[in-house]
């Protein structure tokens, strides 16, 4: 079951029809973004804020890792049946365009920034993810991304919640709704194309 998503832009249904019928690039950009998501864990576990790290930071984004990577390998699993490879080169500008929010150099508030960054990535391909599989008509495709967003719902909530045990909440929920507003620009001016952070025509 996937919970109410707090985005401010609402992707409508209709964006679904690129990707699904360029599934070979839309594969693709979805192995390199697990790929990034597994990476940006392992790199957020050596990132605690100082003096004292909050509780079971290592051993949840460890765990968020693993998951990540598990993705990665059945998306892996989706191209080889279809005989695609991934391809040579992959940039996110959505991504890119998030990070620029970051307060490098901030201490608390850039490890909350990074955070919620990641919470915002989560949130938005949950979103994603089930625009594909409540519109595909491929039905191992379609249970395959329900169940991928079900898993970046959950993903997303440990963000905010980890970004809480760095800073106070009612400091993470003003930084938060300011950085939900700002992505809802980002993500409407990404773009067209197949991949999972792309725009509309």
């Amino acid at each position: 079951m996937i919970g109410i998503l707090p985005l401010k832009y609402l992707t409508p249904a209709s964006w679904a029809a690129v990707p699904l019928t360029n599934l070979q690039a839309l594969l693709s950009d979805h192995a390199y973004l697990e790929r990034k998501a597994a990476s940006n864990a392992l790199e957020l576990l050596n990132r605690w804020p100082e003096p004292k790290h909050p509780e079971n930071w290592a051993p949840t984004l460890s765990s968020i890792a693993r998951d990540e990577a598990l993705h990665l390998h059945q998306v892996l699993q989706f191209m080889t049946k279809r005989g695609w490879k991934l391809e040579r080169l992959h940039r996110s500008a959505y991504a890119g365009d998030l990070r620029k929010l970051v307060r490098m150099g901030r201490g608390p508030e850039e490890i909350i920034d990074r955070l919620l960054v990641s919470a915002l990535i989560e949130a938005r391909s949950c979103e994603r993810f089930r625009l594909i599989g409540e519109n595909s008509s491929d039905a191992p495709l379609a249970r395959f991304y329900i169940a991928l967003a079900a898993a970046e719902f959950g993903h997303y909530s440990v963000f905010v919640s980890l970004a809480k045990a760095v800073l106070p909440a009612k400091v993470v929920k003003v930084r938060w709704e300011l950085m939900l507003a700002e992505e809802a620009v980002i993500a409407q001016h990404q773009p067209a194309g197949p991949g999972l952070h792309s725009g509309l025509n």
